[in-house]
């Protein structure tokens, strides 16, 4: 008897460990933003020789500020909706002598914006999809 007790709470010991993945109905899981939502509007505000205040106006304070290169500026945005897969985007800015230069990233501005001629060149668009809400 001490023997089949012992196998039982060995048995439910360890289904606690995956308890993690095994989801219970009825329970609500929150989305999880992170970082600095990043918009079509906003990329197509962009313009060669912003400054870097103009940038941080548009874009907001970026999350990643590169401690070895103040001329880099990287955007992030991850979006997980309760129990789902996670997204991200991506938008870094780059300037010289304190001015725009260009960005790379999740984004292009659309053709009817587009102020970056070197972005323009051959380069299919990026497909932004937005997070579900």
């Amino acid at each position: 008897m001490k023997i089949l007790v012992l196998i039982c709470a060995v048995l439910v010991l360890s289904a606690c460990g995956s308890v993690s993945s095994f989801s219970f109905p009825g329970v609500y899981r929150i989305d999880i933003p992170q970082g600095n939502i990043i918009t079509q509007e906003m990329v197509d505000q962009l313009r060669p020789g912003l400054t870097k205040r103009q940038v941080n106006f548009i874009m907001g304070t970026p999350l990643i500020r590169d401690t070895f290169d103040q001329d880099r500026w990287d955007y992030v945005y991850s979006y997980q909706p309760g129990g789902g897969e996670r997204a991200q985007e991506r938008l870094t800015v780059y300037f010289e002598n304190g001015e725009l230069t260009r960005f790379t990233g999740d984004f292009q501005q659309t053709p009817e914006n587009n102020q970056f001629p070197s972005q323009a060149s051959g380069t299919p668009p990026a497909t932004n999809t937005p997070p579900a809400q």
